[in-house]
């Protein structure tokens, strides 16, 4: 018999999943193993590692204890088939992408992305290559005119930033198995608490646990989650390690390849504030989206407030996927309009509380001005194609009280 019961919660499952082995002094708390290497009783034993024959610890740009842990606790808590945890979300999408592509390919992925996540597809990756055919993915009837012999996988964000439009991800998931391809997600603004990818259809997910899995912003770090769904004798450049590895082809592939040889690993520490921010991502969450849901209905009645975006608010034309697909929780993050960019900035430098920076879900308010920061380099009329306006502003809302940042946004909006 177990000795762990079912438990249904998600906290609770993240606060009772066992370390891979006993620590010798029962610690609650999984040390943190800031260690490079890692001492084998006999000449035979590291032999047999290297052969693949006897799992063990090496080396810890190939494999640490504690970021083991953190990838056994996202694997239970999101029944993936394996996990694998590196230094960023962008390493992440970046391993991924060397290790189903070749140049030659093409992958299709959602026009409107995460800045870097498209400078990478852009820039870095397409000198090598890789071309990206970019497409609405809120309209999939697109996609299949895309598709060719070299296609690989469709790429898409599950909640875009800061445009909060949300795709139908079942029917993405019947195009990519219909044409045998990936179907990749990244749902770093949905997290495992309220975003199930496997049952869904997706096949790797990749995050940036930088945001909501850190605990708030304490740390830089990524995951690839493959759900196990996909036959990887598919994909040509996994085929010969499907053919040795079957199942566990992928992430075989990115081990003893990019992982590796391009030195992406997680740091011990990086992995000791994941793990702990897992334990209370679940309350973190639940608290942001309540202030969401309170600032969104104080938005809709403030007269200064030209505009209001958020998928979880009913009035949104995402609001039925965000049911569906996120349980209505589709992140924290919201989008808000004045009359004009100059209004936008006296604004946001009347605050107090909530802190004009760039980040993601923390536990603090972030506020930014994206027309004028991160699509920055853009031309006007390509920001006006992302739907990135002079009057906008993104809010990643925190875990303070909901009546203390409707007070600071109050004062800001006097004189704004």
């Amino acid at each position: 018999m177990s000795k762990y019961p079912v438990m249904k919660n998600f906290t609770t499952r993240s606060l009772n999943i066992p370390f891979p082995k006993k620590d010798p002094h029962n610690a609650l708390a999984m040390p943190i193993y800031e260690s490079v290497a890692f001492e084998f009783a006999t000449a035979e034993d590291i032999a047999a590692n290297f052969r693949g024959e006897l799992p063990a610890h090496t080396y810890s740009r190939t494999s640490n204890p504690t970021v083991e842990y953190f990838e056994s606790k996202m694997k239970a808590l999101t029944g993936a088939h394996h996990v694998l945890a590196l230094s960023s979300g962008m390493a992440a999408i970046s391993a991924t992408m060397l290790a189903i592509c070749k140049q030659g390919d093409n992958i299709i992925s959602g026009k409107n992305l995460f800045g870097h996540t498209l400078a990478l597809f852009e820039q870095s990756l397409s000198a090598y290559g890789l071309e990206t055919r970019f497409v609405d993915t809120t309209k999939p009837e697109l996609i299949e005119p895309l598709i060719d012999e070299n296609t690989r996988a469709i790429y898409f964000e599950t909640v875009t930033n800061p445009q909060l439009e949300i795709a139908d991800i079942s029917r993405l998931a019947e195009i990519a198995n219909k044409h045998n391809l990936l179907l990749i997600a990244d749902s770093t603004v949905t997290p495992p608490s309220v975003f199930n990818s496997k049952s869904l259809g997706v096949h790797i997910e990749v995050m940036s646990t930088t945001k909501f899995i850190s605990g708030g912003a304490t740390a830089v770090g990524g995951v690839i989650i493959d759900n196990g769904l996909y036959d990887w004798g598919k994909n040509p450049n996994c085929l010969a390690f499907s053919k040795k590895f079957g199942k566990d082809a992928f992430i075989a592939r990115l081990r003893k390849n990019y992982y590796r040889n391009f030195g992406m690993p997680m740091t011990a520490h990086s992995a000791n504030y994941m793990i702990a921010g897992l334990d209370i991502l679940e309350l973190r969450v639940e608290r942001c989206y309540r202030n969401c849901m309170k600032l969104g209905e104080y938005f809709q009645q403030n007269p200064k407030v030209t505009r209001v975006d958020y998928p979880g608010l009913e009035d949104s034309p995402f609001y039925d996927l965000a049911m569906g697909q996120f349980g209505g929780v589709p992140g924290t993050i919201m989008t808000f309009d004045l009359e004009s960019q100059a209004a936008c900035f006296q604004f946001m430098n009347r605050l107090k509380i909530i802190r004009r920076a760039t980040n993601l879900n923390d536990n603090k308010s972030l506020i930014i001005h994206p027309y004028s920061t991160i699509y920055a380099e853009f031309s006007e009329h390509e920001r006006g194609e992302m739907g990135i306006r002079p009057t906008m502003m993104r809010l990643s809302v925190g875990i303070e009280g909901a009546e203390d940042l409707i007070d600071d946004m109050e004062q800001a909006l006097k004189t704004a």
